[in-house]
């Protein structure tokens, strides 16, 4: 993708240049976002901020819109995003859930079902109550804040899900035992995944990621994850990439030499992925996508603004073409370091 010369002046709205790099198009510089979902961009400072603080957000819409502004208005991310973890969809289908503290995300404190062949006793996700709620009503609340900035959908990947809603070592293990039982779970969770994405695309969201990290080739290796998470994600994109007028993103924990193969037979616009992963290699073996990622959220919290700058600009420099964290970012991370980033993606003029 090539980059427009400029004279140090943004030359595209957030949205502009987001929606061109997933298409791969010419823009001014890289965009830097952090999508929210499991890649959170909520730190304290900006709950001490704006006065909004977890795990009070998390429940409300007008709060949850709130703090997804707020990093955007003090120097932060050029997206807005929610929710600001992995649990909604979980919840919602059954799983008790921990809502976590001022510095701790919501987990999942047990799981509803034993096995996948147990699946129908699962709830489908509600759009009407609960938390699924309050991500729509936020939406609903961002996409009129700013035009002029991306909002984005967010969605835990369907092999995520279902290890969210059983035992995960038992979940693997069944994959391979019960393949037939595995793709009926499988099947469910995706079919309520398409209909909470449309809801939050329908609400004003423009941009859809999925989030996957229990997806990871190293886990499920090229052959179950060519089984078992490409075929739902696929579906998921295919379904709903309409309705997303800026593009789809796919993020992958885990190294990624195994699946490259794979990868290549996504249909998203991008592809995201953690600090593990060499940028160059996923820029040369993975074709047809935008590439972002993968500044380290152990650097963000731990390292100097002046560090944070370097590993962004050798992001940059080896491929990425989004400019994000490797993976959700710690509340304690420094905002400062998180404006580094965002600075480091407006001063880049290309290699």
């Amino acid at each position: 993708m090539k980059a427009v010369k400029c004279r140090g002046v943004d030359m595209l709205t957030p949205r502009e240049r987001l929606t061109l790099t997933l298409k791969r198009e010419a823009v001014d510089r890289p965009p830097c976002i952090c999508p929210g979902g499991m890649m959170n961009m909520i730190v304290e400072e900006i709950m001490d901020i704006v006065k909004i603080p977890w795990p009070g957000a998390h429940g409300d819409p007008k709060l949850m819109a709130g703090l997804a502004v707020g990093i955007y208005e003090h120097g932060g991310f050029e997206n807005y995003g929610a929710p600001f973890c992995m649990t909604v969809e979980a919840e919602s289908m059954g799983a008790p859930v921990f809502m976590g503290s001022k510095i701790n995300e919501p987990r999942v404190t047990g799981y509803p079902i034993n096995s996948v062949v147990e699946w129908q006793n699962l709830n489908k996700i509600n759009m009407e109550k609960g938390r699924t709620k309050v991500v729509i009503d936020a939406i609903k609340i961002l996409k009129n804040v700013n035009l002029d900035v991306p909002v984005i959908a967010n969605l835990t990947g369907p092999v995520s899900l279902a290890s969210s809603l059983m035992e995960p070592v038992v979940f693997y293990k069944e994959l391979l035992k019960n393949p037939r039982g595995a793709q009926g779970i499988m099947e469910y969770v995706t079919d309520n995944l398409i209909a909470f994405g449309k809801a939050q695309l329908d609400a004003g969201a423009n941009v859809l990621t999925l989030s996957d990290p229990s997806a990871t080739g190293e886990i499920l290796g090229p052959r179950m994850f060519r089984k078992f998470a490409l075929p739902y994600l696929n579906k998921i994109i295919d379904s709903l990439k309409k309705f997303a007028d800026v593009g789809t993103i796919v993020h992958i924990c885990g190294r990624l030499k195994s699946i490259y193969p794979e990868l290549n037979d996504l249909t998203s616009d991008g592809i995201s992925f953690d600090s593990v992963t060499s940028v160059r290699q996923v820029a040369e073996n993975v074709r047809g996508k935008a590439i972002m990622g993968n500044v380290s959220t152990f650097a963000l919290e731990k390292s100097t603004p002046e560090k944070i700058k370097n590993i962004s600009n050798h992001c940059m420099k080896s491929g990425v073409t989004i400019l994000s964290p490797a993976c959700g970012i710690g509340p304690r991370t420094s905002l400062r370091n998180i404006q580094a980033m965002v600075e480091s993606a407006k001063e880049y003029r290309g290699k």
